[in-house]
């Protein structure tokens, strides 16, 4: 019998509590997933760990600030081995890095939920946003080094290429897709236009959506609640798997859980689920 795909999703729920309230647990009841990141849970581990139910292995770091942020890490058939938080130690990083390996079969896999912050050019929020980008780049190699098998995920808050935005030329001055922003993507996985994007560029790390849908625009992973953001189609990639090469290679399926319709939403985000053959 060939060996099922190991299901990997991320989502930011905006809010976990509410994402129940909203058909998030009618959606996780259909979607077969191992392994679940979240970003902004915004609620105790205690009321993560009710929602979810026994079937999972919880791991949650919420923010300092109670309400704001939160990053956690569930699995089913997978119990996490080892943890760790982001490395900065200069600034507050509480809820927004969890990383963790899981044994899969005989091999080890490293699951990171990172939730970026969202930044305001020319203010102090953007300052933090780059300082946290800065550690997530010395992270990297640090990770592709101790696990071949390695995944970064999450809200990660910049639109990397012209791609991944609807409105790309109307944002060209707003945080989410500054030049500055923008680059550290390029050292991640390679700029746009680089032959060897997502195949060598940068510090090696493959961006799994675009890998999978080619240069199309989209397909986006947020939308604004207001207006006809959702209807037009209007948003943002901002949601991300960043693979090391070996993990990328096993890629079997990519998909964004778009809502039907808008009133059927349970976050402003669509979660991405990708299934890994390892």
């Amino acid at each position: 019998m060939p060996t099922k795909p190991l299901r990997i999703a991320t989502a930011n729920v905006n809010g976990v509590r509410a994402a129940f309230r909203r058909g998030m647990g009618e959606w996780l009841a259909t979607r077969d997933i191992d392994i679940l990141a979240l970003q902004e849970v915004r609620a105790s581990t205690d009321d993560l760990t009710a929602l979810l139910g026994d079937e999972w292995d919880v791991l949650h770091d919420p923010a300092t600030a109670k309400g704001r942020a939160g990053v956690a890490i569930a699995s089913r058939n997978a119990a996490h081995i080892h943890r760790v938080e982001l490395g900065a130690t200069d600034f507050d990083t509480a809820g927004r890095w969890l990383e963790a390996d899981y044994e899969v079969g005989d091999r080890i896999v490293t699951v990171v939920s990172a939730y970026v912050h969202s930044g305001e050019a020319d203010t102090p929020k953007q300052v933090d946003k780059y300082r946290f980008l800065d550690a997530f780049e010395a992270r990297l190699p640090q990770l592709a080094e101790h696990s071949e098998l390695a995944v970064v995920m999450g809200d990660l808050n910049v639109g990397h290429r012209t791609l991944d935005i609807k409105n790309w030329k109307g944002n060209v001055k707003r945080a989410g897709f500054l030049p500055e922003e923008r680059a550290y993507f390029d050292r991640f996985v390679g700029a746009e236009g680089d032959e060897r994007a997502n195949a060598g560029a940068g510090l090696g790390w493959v961006d799994v959506g675009r890998r999978a849908a080619g240069d199309v625009p989209g397909p986006y992973t947020w939308w604004s609640w207001r207006g006809k953001a959702f209807d037009n189609d209007a948003g943002w990639r901002i949601d991300y798997q960043l693979a090391t090469p070996a993990l990328a290679d096993t890629v079997v399926s990519y998909q964004v859980d778009r809502a039907a319709a808008y009133d059927e939403r349970w976050s402003d985000h669509a979660p991405v689920v990708v299934d890994y053959a390892i």
